[in-house]
């Protein structure tokens, strides 16, 4: 495979799906550069044969870089932070098998929990949703969350003192967490490391945003 070309970067998916985000906001901390195409939602193109030749999941995103593609959201942000080498993603075997363990976390634990409130709430007209399974999911993705809290009471960031690959699953999705119209308890450490994101422009350009 050719070394990539930042310019030869595009990237497939709606700006809008919370997998996308996640790409964007890493191709943005390490100042690459890239075109967009949106696909997904509201914009189709997923179903299409060309599409699914590139991933046949039909989901986004999709990551092309040059004559290479590649899919599955942390996939993609270990590969470029494979051939952009960053301290996001450092070479230490333990520290590194550190920062996957959580980025995989996002993925097994939290996502499904996520999406269980986001749907009804945000995609659902207001006589479709329930209320109470609603709010039976919103105490069962709290409860994903306190798996998390220990860490980040010892430490500022997911995978330890610094900002890591491993915050930025997470952080998409924290976002929605607070953004959500649900009863939360309080995390103290959560909501700090939340607001240590928002101090971060890319985490605020591409994924706190408003839920659609």
């Amino acid at each position: 495979m050719p070394q990539t070309n930042d310019a030869q970067l595009i990237l497939w998916g709606r700006s809008t799906s919370s997998n996308v985000m996640k790409v964007l906001w890493l191709l943005d901390e390490l100042g690459l550069d890239y075109q967009r195409h949106d696909v997904g939602g509201d914009f189709g193109g997923t179903d299409s044969p060309e599409y699914r030749r590139h991933n046949p999941t039909g989901l986004v995103p999709t990551l092309q870089d040059g004559d290479f593609r590649l899919w599955e959201s942390n996939a993609i942000l270990r590969y470029l932070a494979s051939i952009h080498p960053t301290p996001l993603w450092p070479q230490a075997p333990r520290m590194r098998a550190t920062i996957d363990q959580w980025m995989d976390f996002q993925q097994t634990v939290l996502n499904g929990l996520v999406v269980a409130v986001f749907r009804p709430l945000i995609r659902l007209p207001a006589a479709q949703r329930d209320p109470a399974q609603i709010a039976r999911d919103a105490k069962a993705l709290a409860a994903g969350w306190r798996l998390l809290l220990p860490q980040l009471e010892a430490h500022a960031y997911v995978a330890g003192d610094g900002f890591s690959l491993a915050d930025i699953p997470l952080g998409v999705l924290v976002h929605r967490f607070y953004a959500l119209d649900i009863e939360r308890p309080e995390m103290p450490a959560l909501r700090a490391w939340y607001e240590r994101l928002l101090t971060r422009p890319a985490y605020v350009r591409h994924a706190a945003l408003p839920l659609v």
